[in-house]
């Protein structure tokens, strides 16, 4: 009997692990998309992940990870900006290496150390803090930037290599940071609840000899609840050479992204989303 019981908390275990790589967002995190609607299967990638980012046992964002370019597709969360420090300590994705590995992000350190994981087994899906050693021109750029997050441990969960990509020193010290910190402010007012998805477009070059895409360009979409009638959109993109950011509507967005991309009409948001 005690060992049936015993079988049975082993069992459940193994199953709270499945819960941060997972089948789809809308039965897992849903509530990181507007309307309970993710992004379609136009952004998808050939070997993805859907990740709803856990840390310290809670869900914080959403990221679709592309597992052979080593770089978010997109990642979406709820805009609550709040005061506070910026983490310093970069995490990565245990459940990338397999569904027995802690559903929590963990630095890598963790892995090694407490897991007995090697370093290659860890890099083989995802990317590792070497990848990002010795950048020229570039930095780790954030989908999701910690100063949209309103408390530490969110703030903290954004530190997660599966939420960077290779991004234009310039542009991400330039006019990408100008739109996070204040084109948003300006756009949000009066904004009850504020939807974004933030993402990457794959590129032709590549960093740490051929693992880690760069992208070609950046994007982020906005979709805010006014009130139960008046909802509000904007969306930007940026090259991922240029220290430019380009206003959209949403609309104008999709069908970028949709030549970009070349896997089929792209839709960000539920259609209750305004794209002119």
């Amino acid at each position: 009997m005690l060992w049936l019981l015993l079988l049975q908390v082993v069992a459940s275990c193994l199953w709270l692990g499945h819960s941060e790589v997972v089948k789809s967002f809308e039965t897992s995190c849903p509530q990181f998309f507007f309307r309970e609607t993710p992004p379609n299967e136009g952004l998808e990638p050939q070997n993805p992940a859907w990740i709803c980012q856990s840390f310290k046992n809670q869900y914080h964002f959403a990221t679709l990870y592309d597992r052979e370019m080593r770089i978010p597709v997109y990642s979406a969360y709820i805009y609550q900006p709040g005061p506070g420090k910026r983490p310093k300590t970069w995490l990565v994705e245990p459940q990338l290496i397999g569904p027995t590995y802690p559903k929590n992000m963990e630095k890598e350190w963790t892995l090694l150390n407490r897991y007995n994981v090697s370093l290659e087994k860890i890099s083989q899906s995802q990317a590792i803090l070497r990848d990002y050693k010795n950048l020229t021109g570039l930095n780790r750029g954030h989908l999701n930037p910690n100063g949209h997050q309103g408390d530490y441990s969110s703030r903290m969960a954004t530190f997660t290599l599966t939420n960077i990509v290779p991004q234009d020193e310039k542009l991400n010290g330039g006019a990408w940071n100008n739109y996070e910190q204040q084109t948003m402010i300006r756009r949000t007012q009066g904004c009850k609840t504020t939807y974004v998805v933030v993402g990457a477009v794959p590129g032709n070059n590549y960093i740490a000899k051929g693992r880690v895409n760069k992208p070609s360009h950046l994007w982020s979409a906005a979709c805010c609840v006014v009130d139960n009638n008046y909802i509000k959109a904007w969306a930007v993109i940026a090259e991922n050479d240029k220290n430019q950011v380009q206003l959209l509507t949403l609309g104008e967005l999709e069908d970028t992204l949709t030549e970009l991309y070349g896997r089929g009409q792209v839709s960000l948001f539920d259609s209750d989303c305004p794209r002119e």
